[in-house]
């Protein structure tokens, strides 16, 4: 009988301030190209579209205004990549999102952040990157990024790689087990790093 393939592993990242989901969203930023799909979920608060505004900011989108696009259904930025932007949270379903031309911006060759992505989850792309995001403190947000498809596979794992680069100076992340190392921070952005990240690889909700 063939082997059914496990599922990938999702890349796991705890952050307890908007600089470190900056930080996430610049690295992410970094892997994507043309036709991208990025699709986000996690209940109202939990940081969607502050992920995809620093996403917007480290594609070079800094003269637009990102915020929540709920009732316009999508936005438009330009930056390296051009990004739409869009919010699935009122629509009643999939087929509204295809009335109201959602399926022709997948097309369009930029970068697709869709919040709310499993409202039309029919009419995306089986590809792509799903992001599900967690409030885990007043401030920490759980981050888990699921590749959908074998390029985001790899893509996911140079992140990881960049993400562990960045912090091979800093203190272990209080979940994370990253290795000790000295740091020429003040000591209050030591003990937010320390206590903020964590990345781990197949550890699931």
């Amino acid at each position: 009988m063939p082997q059914i393939p496990s599922p990938p592993a999702p890349l796991v990242f705890v952050a307890a301030s908007e600089s470190e989901t900056d930080r996430l969203a610049a690295a992410v930023a970094e892997m994507l190209i043309g036709g991208d799909v990025l699709k986000l979920s996690g209940s109202l608060g939990t940081g969607k579209t502050r992920f995809v505004q620093g996403l917007a900011a480290a594609l070079g989108c800094h003269d637009a205004l990102v915020n929540s696009p709920t009732f316009v259904l999508v936005q438009e930025y330009d930056g390296r990549l051009p990004v739409y932007h869009l919010d699935a949270y009122r629509l009643r379903d999939g087929e509204e999102f295809s009335d109201l031309g959602g399926e022709e911006l997948l097309e369009a060759g930029g970068v697709t952040c869709i919040e709310w992505a499993e409202r039309v989850a029919d009419r995306l792309p089986r590809e792509g990157l799903t992001i599900r995001i967690e409030a885990v403190g007043p401030h920490e947000r759980r981050f888990e990024l699921t590749p959908e498809d074998d390029s985001w596979v790899s893509r996911l794992a140079e992140v990881e790689s960049r993400l562990r680069g960045e912090l091979r100076d800093r203190p272990p992340a209080g979940r994370g087990g990253l290795p000790r190392g000295r740091s020429s921070e003040p000591r209050e952005q030591q003990e937010e790093s320390a206590d903020t990240l964590a990345q781990t690889r197949g550890d699931r909700a």
